[in-house]
């Protein structure tokens, strides 16, 4: 009878004490599963989180060229775009294009190597696994187009996550 009163007890002092811990801040980790919309590659190995503002986003996807100055070749990948719902030709928002590297590629990137345009382009690494990295240019939101802020938010809370360990 004691251990069924003392488990009695636990439970209702957790359904006391839960909501406080539940509205404590997380630091930049991800919102909380039911307040996100993932969007799942299986083809590349990640996840990524977005607010639920973004249920009904498209994915579009694209190219990254540039050339790498130490082995003297043109690299190419893909980019993954992940496009706001209320995205329009009239009215853009802004994209999320995470570019998708070999880990040869990614190592050549972070020493500088790859130019596009006659400049080098800096990268932001969102994460990897053990076949790819992902990365943001550093020129991605340079457009001045509506949801820069949102974006740069989202990406403040690290929402890609490696689906292949490393």
């Amino acid at each position: 009878m004691k251990l069924s009163l003392r488990i009695l007890t636990l439970a209702m002092m957790w359904v006391a004490i839960s909501p406080v811990f539940a509205g404590m801040p997380q630091g930049t980790s991800t919102p909380p599963s039911g307040d996100a919309v993932e969007y799942r590659n299986t083809r590349y190995g990640f996840t990524f989180s977005l607010p639920q503002g973004w249920k009904g986003y498209t994915i579009v996807t694209d190219q990254w060229e540039a050339s790498d100055a130490q082995k003297g070749t043109v690299e190419r990948g893909p980019i993954v775009c992940i496009r706001h719902r209320d995205w329009s030709k009239e009215t853009p928002w802004q994209d999320i294009p995470i570019m998708v590297f070999t880990l040869t590629q990614w190592e050549s990137a972070e020493k500088g190597n790859f130019y596009a345009g006659g400049s080098a382009i800096g990268f932001h690494e969102l994460g990897r696994n053990r076949k790819y990295a992902f990365a943001l240019s550093s020129r991605y939101n340079e457009a001045e187009v509506a949801g820069r802020e949102e974006v740069d938010k989202i990406l403040q809370h690290e929402p890609l996550r490696p689906l292949w360990s490393k």
